[in-house]
């Protein structure tokens, strides 16, 4: 039987939530490999909310996929077939590999990897390492300078990034505030991650919460969401507070840039207040990703920190689990086990 290499190409750009429709699915040969080149078989790929801007019909800060293209994702996969010695046969790496079986790589291409420990789960370098951690970590520690004593408030708390990023606060010896969209996620930021309370969005008023848990107000905010939440908070940061704009996934539906909800309106408060806001990527701090990596290590090996999974398994899943991220029924770091 020969082998074919299955893939999810963008068959047009979505209206509001990505569906399997925006979709399609292709077998094609498993391509050859050249020298300079290997050929990886994808073993796991992660789903994250970046999935669906990437979508989009403008650049991001990637450049915007062309229908028919294989959709842009990040995986994990084994090097089956090598021209290259940098990847020898049966050596394990990650990179932006697309949600199909198999990839080719060079060392042109931007490919991480993986160390032969047999302590470290695959799956670890995305729940723990990676994309995930590195944002949490220099997202918590050097955008938002979080200090012990300091008020930090995580939306999207119960996500992969934000449920560590919570976790490092405490770790560094914060209060910890966390945003969710669930009692059940709620429940998991506070009884087994430790954070210090939560919120609701659905059920709960978060301005009348944060009113009430930060009366003197917040040092550090650590955004996932974006839109009216980053206004809300914003109304509430101490003077000198600084904001760690990692992600703002309650815009990511729209069309593009320009069709984002109003908002927020209240930055002349970043004047008044003088604070510190900044975006920042996990592609940013690459040169240093070990310092994060042993760190979160470190912390793990201590039991100081956790990760949850969620695996869902088929590459014919993938666009079911991306809509899970943006309806909430996920819990923990979203995963698509291809092989």
């Amino acid at each position: 039987m020969v082998a074919v290499n299955r893939q999810w190409c963008i068959a047009r750009r979505p209206e509001g939530s990505a569906s399997e429709d925006d979709f399609a699915w292709q077998e094609t040969p498993v391509p050859g490999v050249a020298e300079g080149q290997a050929l990886v078989r994808n073993l796991f790929l992660s789903i994250d909310p970046t999935n669906r801007p990437w979508m989009w019909e403008k650049d991001t800060y990637l450049p915007a996929q062309n229908l028919g293209q294989p959709m842009r994702g990040v995986c994990i996969g084994r090097v089956e077939q090598s021209a290259n010695p940098k990847f020898p046969v049966g050596c394990h790496v990650s990179g932006l590999f697309g949600w199909q079986d198999y990839t080719v790589i060079d060392s042109q291409m931007r490919v991480n990897r993986l160390p032969d420990d047999p302590s470290i789960p695959l799956t670890m370098h995305f729940g723990l390492f990676g994309h995930i951690g590195i944002p949490a970590y220099f997202g918590v520690l050097e955008i938002g300078r979080a200090k012990a004593g300091e008020t930090l408030v995580v939306s999207g708390a119960a996500g992969a990034v934000g449920s560590l990023a919570g976790q490092i606060g405490k770790i560094t010896g914060c209060r910890v505030i966390g945003i969710a969209g669930t009692a059940d996620k709620c429940r998991w930021i506070t009884d087994t991650l430790g954070f210090d309370a939560a919120i609701d969005y659905r059920t709960e008023s978060v301005a009348d919460r944060l009113d009430a848990l930060c009366p003197d107000g917040i040092d550090v905010y650590f955004d996932n969401v974006g839109g009216p939440m980053l206004e809300t908070v914003l109304d509430r940061m101490k003077v000198h507070g600084r904001i760690a704009l990692c992600g703002a996934i309650s815009q990511y539906n729209h069309a593009d840039v320009s069709d984002f909800e109003p908002g927020p309106r209240n930055l002349f408060l970043m004047v008044t207040k003088r604070l510190r806001m900044e975006g920042f990527l996990s592609s940013d701090y690459v040169p240093r990703a070990r310092e994060a990596i042993d760190a979160l290590a470190g912390w793990y090996r201590e039991g100081r920190i956790q990760y949850r999974l969620h695996v869902i398994d088929g590459l014919e899943q993938a666009p079911t689990a991306l809509g899970m991220l943006f309806d909430g029924t996920n819990q923990g770091k979203l995963i698509v086990r291809i092989a």
